[in-house]
C-alpha cells in the first residue's frame, strides 16, 4: 500500500498523463516522418501505427476527462516567492489544461475524418474496421490532411509550453508542481 501525499495526483491521474505523454510524441513523430519510410510496406506499418496511437489517445482523452473532473487535482502549494503568482498563473493553466484536453480529442477526429475522406475503412487495432460512410473526395481529405497537421503541431507546441511551465515552477518558483506529477521513485515497503 502507498502512502501518496494529498498535494500529489494519485496513481491512476499520473499513469493517464504519461502514457498519453508518450502516445502523442509517437503519433506526433509517425505523423511528421512516416512518409520519409521506405515506400511499401514499412510506409503503410507506420501510417497503421499512426492510426492506432491516435484511436488510443483518442480513447485515453475519454477516460482522462471523466476522471479529471471526478478527480480535480490537487491545489498548488505556494512557495513564498511563487505565492503572488497564483493568482494569474492558476487560471492559465486551467486554460492550457482545457485546450491540451480539447486538442486530445480534436487532433484524432480529424485523423478519423481524413482516413473516411479518403475512402478509407478505419482499423481498430486490427480487432475490426469501421467502413468509410463516405467516397473519397481528395480535395477534401487534402483539407482535412491540413487541419490535422496543424493542430496536431498546435497540440505537441502547447505540450512543449506545459513542459516548460512545469519546469518553471520546479526550477525558479521552487514549488511542487512537477514533483506531484512524476511518478514516485524510492522504493516502497
Amino acid at each position: 500500500m502507498t502512502n501518496v501525499a494529498s498535494d500529489d495526483y494519485g496513481p491512476v491521474a499520473k499513469t493517464l498523463h504519461w502514457i498519453t505523454v508518450v502516445l502523442v510524441i509517437v503519433a506526433w513523430t509517425l505523423g511528421m516522418f512516416g512518409e520519409e519510410l521506405s515506400e511499401g510496406s514499412a510506409q503503410e506499418s507506420g501510417l497503421l501505427m499512426h492510426i492506432w496511437i491516435g484511436l488510443a489517445v483518442l480513447v485515453l482523452a475519454v477516460v482522462r476527462i471523466p476522471w479529471r473532473i471526478a478527480n480535480p487535482p490537487p491545489k498548488i502549494v505556494p512557495t513564498e516567492f511563487g505565492r503572488w503568482l497564483i493568482e494569474w498563473t492558476d487560471p492559465a493553466s486551467r486554460l492550457m489544461h482545457y485546450l491540451l484536453y480539447g486538442l486530445l480529442i480534436v487532433v484524432p477526429a480529424f485523423g478519423i475524418a481524413l482516413q473516411f475522406a479518403q475512402g478509407h475503412p478505419l482499423s481498430l487495432f486490427g480487432l475490426g474496421e469501421i467502413p468509410s460512410p463516405w467516397l473519397a473526395d481528395n480535395a477534401f481529405a487534402h483539407s482535412l490532411k491540413e487541419v490535422h497537421e496543424i493542430l496536431a503541431n498546435l497540440l505537441v507546441i502547447l505540450a512543449a509550453f506545459h513542459m516548460v511551465a512545469a519546469l518553471v515552477h520546479h526550477i525558479v518558483f521552487g514549488d511542487s508542481t512537477l514533483k506531484r506529477m512524476l511518478p514516485r521513485m524510492r522504493k516502497q515497503m
